[in-house]
């Protein structure tokens, strides 16, 4: 993972303002101590050169041994990396690492469960840009982690017509998603054409006018399997609304190539992850 460390700094800037009061006030500077960061449940780590990167940002005196990477499962109790170093520099940038790091690995962690309640099918997990702001990259890194893929990053790197943009088309002929797609071609042709599709009779249109992916929105299971039949592999199809890990299954088996799950990353639950000081000794 290649770290942002202006996204480390800011996260500093915002828990430490002119300095960590109780730690200054009541911790020698001469103190040095060590910690373990570990699992309190079971979970897909991410997240951990983020945490790095804040304890040396603290203070470059600070000794890191990870213990696991990125993308690999701990088990309860599992130690994810220990630290060393001025103690004053582990209870400053003990909270900034945490967050980073239990925030992540419970993206990841997540994503991991949908991947195994697909396995065996055809779809892939991807996320969307339902992420939380100035984390966008972190948190689809994470996504990765998990075993999912990324959609698009943003509205730059992926044509998406969605049903605002086809409402705001509404009487083109010979219909609104054509004309989208003509459009959209003609001002970006090296970006994939993708095309929400709420109807049957709108994933028909998306097929005749060449869409590279039809995005399924909100379908049933049924419409999904005549959707999938409908599209029978001229395009890439993919399903997304209303996406849990109890439907995700069902889904999955109406034989689409994507689900989009916007709960990777606007939903996740931080995973448990505790940093607590080791006795000297």
């Amino acid at each position: 993972m290649n770290v942002d460390l202006e996204i480390v700094r800011q996260a500093l800037r915002e828990d430490v303002g002119a300095g960590d009061a109780t730690t200054l006030a009541t911790v020698p500077a001469e103190a040095v101590a060590s910690a373990l960061m570990a699992a309190r449940e079971p979970l897909v780590a991410c997240g951990l050169a983020l945490a790095e990167a804040v304890f040396k940002e603290v203070s470059p005196a600070v000794e890191i041994a990870r213990q696991i990477e990125d993308g690999q499962k701990a088990a309860r109790g599992q130690v994810l990396m220990r630290v060393r170093g001025p103690a004053r520099a582990l209870l400053t940038g003990e909270r900034v690492a945490l967050n980073f790091v239990q925030r992540l690995s419970g993206v990841a962690t997540l994503t991991a469960r949908f991947v195994e309640a697909v396995a065996g099918t055809r779809a892939r997990i991807l996320d969307t840009r339902k992420t939380t702001p100035g984390w966008r990259q972190l948190e689809k890194y994470a996504v990765t982690q998990g075993g999912g893929g990324n959609q698009r990053f943003g509205l730059y790197d992926r044509i998406l017509i969605k049903d605002n943009h086809l409402a705001a088309l509404r009487g083109e002929a010979p219909n609104a998603i054509e004309a989208a797609v003509r459009r959209a071609r003609a001002q970006y042709p090296q970006l994939q054409v993708e095309v929400e599709a709420e109807t049957l009779e709108q994933v028909e249109q998306a097929v005749v006018a060449r869409a590279d992916i039809i995005l399924f929105d909100n379908m049933s299971v049924e419409d999904l399997r005549a959707a999938v039949w409908i599209v029978n592999g001229r395009a890439k199809t993919e399903a997304s609304g209303g996406v849990s890990l109890p439907t995700v299954r069902a889904i999955a088996e109406t034989g689409v190539d994507f689900i989009s799950v916007g709960a990777l990353t606007h939903s996740a639950r931080a995973s448990d992850i505790g940093l607590d000081f080791e006795e000297p000794g």
